[in-house]
């Protein structure tokens, strides 16, 4: 899959069945530095994607997501936006999702 300005593929380390990674083909370090237009191709091709996923996989649900920066935990200098199709029971607790990037403001449903 791909259009003018961006490509998806297969990530090289899944995290699940069918993980993909959608990629601007004109080199930027994150999200931020995309034009609007390289922000629109980007968005059409993960609706796209979704639809494929869909169809060849049939997952539950979907994490979507990018990382912005070292300090957010990029470890790769050229934008590029994760598709994780998720599974029941592939996590004993989903709930709150990327919030458990930081584990002490994860649990924002429990009495504290």
């Amino acid at each position: 899959m791909h259009n003018e300005l961006a490509y998806v593929r297969e990530d090289k380390f899944p995290v699940s069945p069918g993980h993909l990674l959608v990629i601007p083909k004109r080199h930027a370090n994150d999200w931020f530095c995309l034009t609007e237009q390289e922000q629109a191709a980007v968005m059409q091709l993960i609706n796209q994607a979704k639809t494929w996923l869909d169809q060849r996989y049939s997952p539950d649900a979907y994490n979507i997501g990018m990382n912005c920066g070292e300090v957010a935990g990029q470890t790769v200098p050229h934008m590029h936006c994760h598709i994780i199709p998720r599974y029941q029971g592939d996590s004993d607790d989903p709930r709150g999702g990327v919030r458990w990037v930081k584990p002490d403001q994860a649990d924002y449903w429990s009495e504290q």
